[in-house]
């Protein structure tokens, strides 16, 4: 059978939109609760698992978190392009109605990206006088996820992702809810909407964070394709605001996401680190200087160029984080640099170089949140292409990842260097030798996974991996001391992390080598053979 994945999607592919809204107003699965991962809760309603009955428990929960946390104020509504987003989006307002709470939404009746709301946020307690009532958010995306996937998430005054302790109490108090019939859901009521400019507010303050004025002058010819996203009518606006040569490459929105290339699996996924479901974006390189893509909600980048194809998301966090700390003379000059245990350490080597303190963190954007509010970090970045920095004057900006910034960034870089990033990463291979990194899923029961998830390093019985000695075993974050729910093992020249999947039967094998390929297949074998003996199998 030929893999499809990187080809065209077929009709065969395509979730039947009116059947997904009409599971959405249908019974909840028993087997389907509340859970909310590291971006909220996300299902299908095709599963019964993203219904109505979900939406407004969920939107309950909040409104009772929030009043055991003192939060007064209004709540930021924002929703992307998955068919399911709408309809979740008035689940909640009816729900934050019926509780007297003000929904503050799209002034436009447009799509609104993660970082939008994370900016609103921050903008309106910022403005706020002591005392003032703090606001909060919901954004209701399922991120990259296929069309037939919902998803819906809380972000609490500080802009960001909510924190396990506030979603464990949501998603506790959702489901019981759910297992009374949704009686103590308050249904009508007189919470008002108000709007809001979510979209000009947003682009005109990225002056404030950007070098915008740089990416005209260079006279670069750019490519942005928001991968039918809620990006799309942001990247029209920039290029008129800022007076920029920018295409958006492909402004479609159709909730089946018929445009797409498949990803690896091939599914439509809105990946645009992916390579397959990137690939007609890819194929448009030599079109521009600088081409960008963009996932459903905006929260990721992938950088496109002419010289190098798409990049890997590792490769330009190291090159993003090179230019920032050398280029914005306002950040603190402790300013810490931000990054999950599973990034590169070409992250670590570039941060040497520079003499700055590294911060790492277990895997979840919500672990920056402190260090970007305060300054104290000056860019948070995941190796899944989702990344935020500070102003230009090192206050904050967003505290969620914004993928328009991250690409916007792609430009100025190319713009105040001459160099694309794929270029300037060659030169960091040059200096710091160049790593061979991948991630591979292997088989494990639910128990397995639920040991994985409480090993600590003590329970690596080995001495060495892959010829190499071992220089430490991690069960919780050099950075910050939390558990990261799993382990990672390293080397002088290489590492590997193993985290429990929370949606299927495996877990995630994370490896990377200084020494090629080949010596990077061993690490991946021998890791696997490492945790299978400390899980007991």
């Amino acid at each position: 059978m030929m893999d499809r994945a990187g080809t065209p999607a077929q009709a065969s592919d395509l979730v039947d939109i009116p059947a997904l809204l009409a599971a959405y107003d249908g019974p909840a699965a028993p087997d389907q609760p509340v859970v909310f991962g590291t971006s909220g809760h996300r299902g299908s309603s095709l599963d019964g698992a993203f219904t109505s009955t979900h939406i407004a428990a969920i939107t309950q929960a909040i409104v009772e978190y929030r009043a055991t946390q003192g939060i007064t104020g209004p709540v930021f509504v924002g929703a992307d392009t998955h068919a399911l987003s709408a309809p979740a989006q008035a689940t909640a307002l009816e729900v934050l109605a019926a509780n007297g709470i003000t929904a503050i939404v799209d002034a436009e009746d447009g799509w609104v990206p993660t970082p939008a709301v994370s900016r609103a946020i921050i903008r309106f307690n910022r403005s706020l006088k002591v005392g003032g009532a703090q606001a909060d958010g919901i954004v209701i995306t399922p991120s990259h996820n296929p069309p037939r996937d919902g998803g819906f998430k809380y972000n609490p005054p500080h802009g960001g992702p909510a924190d396990s302790d506030a979603t464990g109490w949501i998603a506790g108090r959702a489901n019981d809810l759910i297992a009374g019939g949704n009686r103590d859901v308050k249904v009508g009521g007189t919470g008002s909407i108000d709007r809001y400019g979510y979209r000009p507010e947003y682009v005109d303050d990225l002056k404030n964070v950007l070098d915008l004025a740089a990416i005209k002058n260079a006279g670069l010819h750019l490519g942005a394709d928001p991968l039918g996203g809620a990006s799309v009518d942001y990247w029209a606006l920039i290029a008129s605001r800022y007076d920029v040569d920018l295409t958006v490459v492909n402004p479609t929105v159709d909730p089946t996401w018929r445009f797409m290339t498949l990803d690896w699996d091939e599914k439509i996924r809105m990946d645009p680190s992916s390579p397959s479901a990137m690939a007609s974006v890819v194929a448009r390189r030599a079109d521009f200087d600088l081409l960008t893509g963009n996932d459903a909600d905006a929260d990721r980048h992938g950088i496109v160029t002419p010289d190098g194809g798409l990049m890997n998301p590792n490769h330009y966090l190291a090159v993003a984080i090179q230019y920032l700390y050398t280029h914005r003379s306002g950040w603190r000059p402790d300013a810490a640099i931000g990054k999950t245990l599973v990034s590169s350490t070409m992250i670590d080597r570039v941060a040497a170089s520079l003499g700055r303190r590294l911060w790492e963190v277990p895997v979840g954007f919500k672990w920056f949140v402190p260090g970007l509010i305060d300054g104290s970090v000056g860019f948070g970045g995941e190796e899944s292409a989702g990344a935020s920095f500070l102003e230009l004057g090192g206050s904050v900006w967003t505290t969620d990842k914004d993928g328009i910034l991250l690409a916007l960034l792609a430009a100025e870089i190319r713009a105040v260097t001459g160099k694309t990033p794929s270029e300037l990463y060659a030169e960091l291979t040059a200096e710091f030798g160049s790593p061979a990194y991948a991630r591979v899923d292997a088989a494990a029961s639910p128990a397995q996974k639920a040991r994985l998830g409480k090993l600590s390093g003590a329970d690596i019985r080995a001495d060495s991996l892959a010829g190499e000695p071992i220089t430490d075993r991690l069960s919780t974050a050099p950075g910050n001391g939390a558990a990261i729910g799993g382990v990672k093992v390293v080397t002088e020249n290489a590492w590997f992390a193993a985290r429990p999947s929370g949606t299927e039967d495996v877990y995630k094998i994370y490896a990377e080598s200084f020494k090629g390929p080949e010596h990077l297949a061993e690490v991946q074998a021998e890791a696997k053979t490492i945790v299978d003996a400390a899980l007991g199998s």
